[in-house]
């Protein structure tokens, strides 16, 4: 398995996390607020199991290699931890699994490090959060990204390191998060941006001693006895608790150039207060003649210091591409011990397109499926109007402003699904149709304008349906609907436009859940985990198919749901699209569950690696799959939801 970790930039706010810490003692303190996305650069991993060793392999950031080997022993991983240094961070981290979970071993080969160490870019939390996250793949711990992060934390303020609370926020990868500190709690939002934000990190290639500015820092607190230590807790209260917000506000409009503005006077504010604290470091001579050097103004709207500040790191934000290439060439060229490195915070992509797999043989509504395909079977819709399955479907993707549809059928089957959406009718049976019809024709005609028939060359399950859409979707997020699936809404909202709202909402990929009992669990797929916002959305843990009673009892129980009744897929789901990368992984290496290529486990791996989040439908779904449910679909969907 592969893992890639950032490291972590705060933007804004820095040292606030230890500073709104101390709210346990002091409570007259502000909370404390960072913003914070992660870099371009980090560690990258490739991860097995092992029997009872801990063995790091790692590739430092001058190219050199390191390995170390531990036992899987409390004991001797607490020892190597206590001790400090590069490896410490992994024992720690192994430490804290071993006393939260029962697992064995772990090998990890970071076979590349390109993000600068010591330089405030949290290159020793990037350590802890690899092995955190390798420990929870490999044995499935089912931990969220928010409990990788907190071990991380665990594992790290295990060894001599006193790292802030913000230090592990590069677990939450490209999104960036507003934390906030309150003594001992903290709290996540997770932001998107409209559009891509560009930034630059610089290695003054310089020296600071952090922990001096530490020391001289934490001397202000908790209760300032002097107009020093007062002005140290003003700017790492309501001052940089202002600016942090109104940054996060800024970034989530896509506002390059107020993000700027702010970096400016977050600069001149921290200057103002906090250097008298630590004139020896704070002073930042390097930095200050980078932050005001001439010639790279006309490219840059703003830039301030990073992490401790002092001669360490600088940041700028820049209005384009261009403008981030200009101004490293610039810096690398007049400051030759400077480099640059470029960050940018991408725009959440829009989901666009639509996945709807109709390509299954229909075996189960034999004999009719011998003359018709079950997507093409009449149903009677709300208006009343006759139409096929796979229309209805359609039109509920259409109500949640997807522009594109990809119809995946059998080679043999696209004449069918284009003579229906992009062939008029015959001039004979149009002058037939009513003008209301005829109308509606047109209608029909428009809306095949916008789909896309592909193939499925062989009938090798779900999950390779889907996949053979990849090279239509590319590297675009997708709505994935069923095709022998109707939805009816509760509410004025469509179920597929309720799940993009929260895919908007949570920026990472979303399944649709119903509750269903539990003697039908065997049929569907079934997920667990815990609610984030009560019967609504729901933080995935485990996603598992077709599970016998027993299983789901054991494992896939939601905790404030009744004890017969569990969270199973609803047919709708928004997804990332390195679900592909699974099933192309899948079928390369002819990893079959029974006897096919399956969604399911690779939707698991998906949730392991970026997370998944549920959502329970506000609606019904009617299975068209077999007799009994689409004589009562029949009966039931005309008159089902608003």
């Amino acid at each position: 398995m592969k893992i890639f970790v950032p490291g972590r930039l705060c933007l804004f706010g820095e040292h606030s996390d230890w500073a709104g810490g101390y709210r346990c003692v002091n409570p007259e303190l502000e909370k404390g607020f960072a913003l914070i996305t992660s870099t371009n650069q980090g560690l990258y991993a490739e991860v097995k199991p092992h029997p009872s060793q801990l063995i790091l392999r790692a590739s430092l950031s001058d190219g050199t290699y390191q390995d170390s080997t531990l036992p899987m022993d409390r004991e001797a991983l607490l020892a190597q931890a206590e001790t400090g240094g590069f490896f410490s961070y992994a024992a720690g981290v192994a430490y804290q699994v071993l006393i939260h979970y029962a697992v064995g071993g772990i090998e990890i080969d970071n076979y590349r490090t390109d993000l600068p160490v010591k330089k405030g870019l949290a290159s020793s939390a990037a350590l802890c959060v690899l092995v955190a996250r390798a420990f929870n793949r490999l044995y499935d711990l089912k931990m969220t990204i928010r409990d990788e992060m907190e071990l991380a934390y665990l594992g790290e303020i295990t060894t001599p390191s006193r790292c802030g609370r913000m230090d592990q926020a590069c677990a939450y990868g490209n999104r960036p998060i507003l934390m906030s500190f309150d003594g001992e709690g903290i709290d996540v939002t997770e932001l998107s941006v409209p559009k891509n934000l560009f930034f630059v990190i610089v290695d003054l290639g310089a020296g600071k001693d952090t922990q001096e500015i530490l020391n001289q820092l934490n001397e202000c607190y908790p209760f300032a006895v002097n107009e020093v230590q007062q002005n140290v807790q003003y700017y790492l209260g309501s001052v940089s608790s202002q600016l942090t917000q109104e940054a996060a506000k800024a970034l989530q409009r896509g506002d390059a150039e107020q993000i700027g503005v702010l970096m400016k006077q977050a600069q001149a504010e921290f200057d103002k207060y906090l250097i008298p604290a630590c004139p020896s470091q704070l002073s930042a001579p390097i930095l200050h003649e980078l932050l005001n050097y001439e010639p790279i103004q006309p490219y840059i709207l703003g830039g301030k210091g990073v992490g401790s500040q002092g001669d360490g790191t600088a940041q700028f934000i820049v209005k384009d591409e261009d403008n981030q290439q200009k101004v490293i060439e610039i810096i690398e060229r007049d400051f030759p011990q400077m480099q640059g490195l470029k960050l940018t915070v991408n725009a959440e992509k829009k989901v666009r397109k639509a996945v709807i797999p109709a390509a299954g043989f229909g075996t189960r509504l034999f004999p009719a499926t011998k003359g018709v395909k079950k997507e093409l079977f009449p149903i009677i819709d709300r208006d009343g109007r006759a139409k096929p399955v796979i229309m209805v479907i359609v039109e509920e993707a259409m109500s949640a402003g997807i522009e594109e549809i990809g119809i995946v059928a059998q080679k043999g089957d696209r004449i069918l699904f284009e003579d229906f959406f992009k062939t008029p009718p015959s001039e004979e049976l149009f002058k037939k149709l009513s003008p209301e019809n005829q109308e509606y024709s047109q209608y029909l005609q428009d809306l095949g304008n916008r789909i896309t028939i592909l193939t499925q060359e062989e009938q090798e399950g779900y999950g390779h349906a889907v996949y053979c859409a990849k090279e239509w979707v590319k590297d675009e997020p997708f709505l994935l609907m069923l095709g022998d699936h109707l939805y009816a809404s509760d509410t004025e909202t469509s179920c597929a436009r309720q799940v993009l709202d929260v895919y908007e909402q949570v920026g990472q990929s979303v399944v649709g859940l119903s509750v269903m009992p539990e003697a039908i669990l065997h049929k569907v797929g079934c997920v667990t985990g815990f609610w984030q916002e009560s019967d609504s959305i729901l933080s995935v843990t485990q996603i598992y198919e077709k599970p016998d009673i027993e299983y789901a009892r054991s494992h896939l129980h939601v905790e404030g749901m009744a004890d017969d009744l569990f969270l199973g897929l609803f047919g709708i789901y928004a997804l990332k699209p390195k679900i592909f990368d699974f099933l192309e992984e899948h079928i390369s290496q002819n990893f079959r569950e029974r006897g096919e290529f399956q969604l399911t486990s690779c939707l698991d791996r998906l949730r392991q690696e970026e997370g998944i989040t549920g959502y329970l439908v506000k609606g019904q779904y009617f299975d068209m799959g077999m007799p009994e449910f689409y004589r009562q679909t029949m009966i039931d969907f005309r008159n089902a939801g608003k």
